[in-house]
C-alpha cells in the first residue's frame, strides 16, 4: 500500500508532540512493507524554531534514531496535492493550512487517490471551533480522533459512522527501559509551558510537591516565559531548555520518577486523553505519578500502572513513597511497561490504521464538512 501523510513537520519535534507518534507509526508501516511518504511545508513553524534554538545540529538526534524516515517539503499547496496522486491512503493532520485540507478533499472527490482521512490530535475542536470551521472536510472519507471525547465532537457534526478513535502510543523501538540500569536520582519532567493551560497545575502538582519532598527536579521543554523561569527558580527546579524527543529515553533512565500534569482542556472538556508522555514514560519503565485525570476509556490501570494524586498533598506523599520504596518503583515500572507492550505501541496503532482504511475501501463517503452542532 502507498501511504502519504501530510504533517506540519516530521523533522522537528520542537513544541510539536504529534511528531513523536507520527515517526513511530510511519516506521512501523515501513517495517511492514508499505510505501510511506511524508510531506511538510517549507518554513514550518516548529522546524524554524528548532533551527533558531539549536541550529542544524538540533536535527542530529532525530536523524540518528530514525534513519529510515525522511520528509519532502513543498512550497505551494497545489504541488503538495499533486504529490498524493495515485496513493492508496492519504492522511492530513489537523495542523495543516485550510487551503491544503480543501485541496486534498477536492482531489479525493475527483478520484486522484484512494481513501482520505483527517487526523485530529488537538483540542481546537472544543477550544477554537471558529478556527476549525475554516476546514472544508467535505471530500474526506473519515476522521481519526485521538480520543473518544474528541470523536464525539465530530459525530455530533455529521461524522457518525465515519469517525475512528486512534489513540497515540509509544514508539517502543525507541522508548524502552535501559539495557543496563544505572544510578537514578530525583525527578524529571519533559513538557512545554504552552499558553497557560496548566500553569496553576504545574505549581500545585509538580514544583511544590517536589520541593517539599526534597527531590531534585529537572525540567526540559520550550516556550517558558520569564515568569515561568522565575517560578522554576523559586522552587529550585533546574531548567535545561529543549531536548530532542529521541533523547528522552536517556533522560528518563537517569530519574527515579516522572509526573503527568495534563493540560486543562484534557481534564475538563476532553477527558480521557493522556499526553503522549504517559505512553513514552511507561514504555521506558520509569515510575509515574499523575495529577487528577479521568482515564475514561480504560487505557490504563490507575494505581497499578501509575499513582494518582487528588491534590498537592497527596502528590507529595506519592513522591516521598517513590523516593524511599524501591519495591514500589519496580512494581509500577513493570506493570506500566507490560500495559504499553500489550496495548499501546505504534505497531498496534499501525495495525489499527490499516484496518480502518480497509473498512472504508469503496465509494467516497457522503459529503460532510466541519460545522457547528
Amino acid at each position: 500500500m502507498r501511504i502519504v501523510y501530510f504533517t506540519h513537520s516530521l523533522a522537528s519535534c520542537w513544541n510539536h508532540g504529534n511528531a513523536h507518534f507520527l515517526r513511530g507509526v510511519l516506521r512501523e508501516l515501513i517495517a511492514q512493507g508499505h510505501g510511506v511518504e511524508a510531506h511538510e511545508p517549507e518554513g514550518a513553524w516548529s522546524l524554524d524554531n528548532l533551527l533558531r534554538d539549536r541550529g542544524p545540529a538540533g536535527l542530529d538526534a532525530y536523524r540518528q534514531a530514525y534513519p529510515e524516515l525522511s520528509s519532502r517539503t513543498y512550497r505551494e499547496e497545489a504541488e503538495a496535492v499533486e504529490r498524493a496522486r495515485g496513493a492508496d491512503l492519504v492522511i492530513a493532520h489537523e495542523w495543516n493550512a485550510p487551503g491544503l485540507i480543501a485541496g486534498l478533499g477536492r482531489a479525493r472527490k475527483n478520484g486522484r487517490f484512494g481513501t482520505l482521512l483527517f487526523h485530529d490530535t488537538h483540542h481546537r475542536a472544543v477550544s477554537a471551533s471558529d478556527e476549525m470551521a475554516a476546514f472544508d472536510l467535505s471530500g474526506y472519507d473519515g476522521i481519526l480522533a485521538f480520543g473518544e471525547a474528541l470523536a464525539r465532537v465530530y459525530r455530533a457534526r455529521g461524522w457518525d459512522g465515519h469517525t475512528f478513535v486512534w489513540h497515540e502510543a509509544a514508539d517502543t523501538r525507541l522508548f524502552q527501559p535501559p539495557t543496563i540500569e544505572a544510578d537514578r536520582a530525583g525527578l524529571v519532567w519533559i513538557g512545554n509551558w504552552g499558553d497557560g493551560e496548566r500553569t496553576r497545575e504545574l505549581e500545585h502538582f509538580l514544583f511544590r510537591p517536589a520541593e517539599a519532598a526534597g527531590l531534585p527536579l529537572d525540567i526540559y521543554g520550550v516556550r517558558y516565559p520569564e515568569a515561568a523561569l522565575a517560578t522554576l527558580d523559586r522552587y529550585g527546579a533546574r531548567y535545561h531548555g529543549w531536548a530532542p524527543n529521541a533523547l528522552a529515553p536517556g533522560l528518563f533512565a537517569r530519574a527515579l520518577a516522572t509526573v503527568h500534569v495534563p493540560r486543562r482542556f484534557y481534564v475538563e472538556a476532553l477527558p480521557g486523553i493522556p499526553t503522549i508522555r504517559v505512553f513514552e514514560a511507561l514504555a521506558c519503565g520509569i515510575p509515574l505519578a499523575s495529577a487528577p485525570w479521568d482515564d475514561a476509556e480504560g487505557l490504563f490501570t490507575p494505581g497499578a500502572d501509575y499513582l494518582v494524586a487528588r491534590d498537592g498533598a497527596e502528590m507529595e506523599r506519592h513522591l516521598r513513597a517513590l523516593a524511599s520504596d524501591a519495591d514500589l518503583r519496580r512494581a509500577l515500572a513493570a506493570h506500566g511497561l507490560a500495559t504499553i507492550r500489550a496495548r499501546h505501541t505504534c505497531r498496534h496503532r499501525a495495525d489499527e490504521l490499516l484496518a480502518i482504511a480497509a473498512s472504508l475501501t469503496g465509494p467516497a463517503a457522503a459529503p460532510r464538512s466541519w460545522r457547528r452542532a
